[in-house]
């Protein structure tokens, strides 16, 4: 960061978190999917899409060193890809979550809105048991900014080396 401040803001290491969590899990999935797929030109969006995805990781993971009291360890092992797998299911969480809730704004018919609503209120329920799966376990420790940035960093490079 060459000519800037000599860190990164908060706000923006959160953003750099969540999109890193998000894409591994995305990336963990996609590679685990392309042998099976039989269709040529759909393995070859699958191959374009892990592709894509391993250079933003690449290029994200650069800006780590830069977050806010990144210490420089690693964070302790857990089995396989339990970390990313959980974060692939956290974020399909998170995204149903929005998704719902920009749906609500542009209904109009009210026996839908009832049940984008009822649906809603199941997604926020269904993050709430992901999220506190992975907390207990030490796999999304919200409230430790370093061990949440190197588990990140971790999760990405097993999914890069898969």
């Amino acid at each position: 960061m060459q000519g800037s401040t000599p860190h990164l803001a908060w706000h923006e290491t959160m953003e750099l978190h969540e999109l890193v969590a998000f894409q591994t899990g995305q990336l963990v999935a996609f590679k685990k999917k392309l042998p099976s797929l039989q269709d040529p030109e759909l393995q070859g969006l699958y191959a374009e899409a892990i592709r894509s995805i391993e250079s933003n990781l690449r290029q994200l993971l650069q800006f780590y060193p830069y977050a806010p009291g990144m210490e420089r360890h690693a964070p302790a092992g857990h089995p396989e890809l339990i970390g990313a797998e959980s974060a692939q299911l956290l974020g399909f969480a998170k995204t149903a979550v929005r998704n719902y809730s920009i749906a609500i704004t542009e209904t109009a018919t009210p026996e839908l809105r009832c049940v984008f609503v009822a649906h809603l209120m199941q997604a926020i329920e269904f993050h709430a048991k992901v999220f506190n799966f992975m907390l207990v376990r030490g796999l999304y420790p919200a409230y430790n900014l370093d061990q949440l940035l190197a588990g990140d960093v971790k999760n990405a490079a097993q999914a890069l080396a898969l």
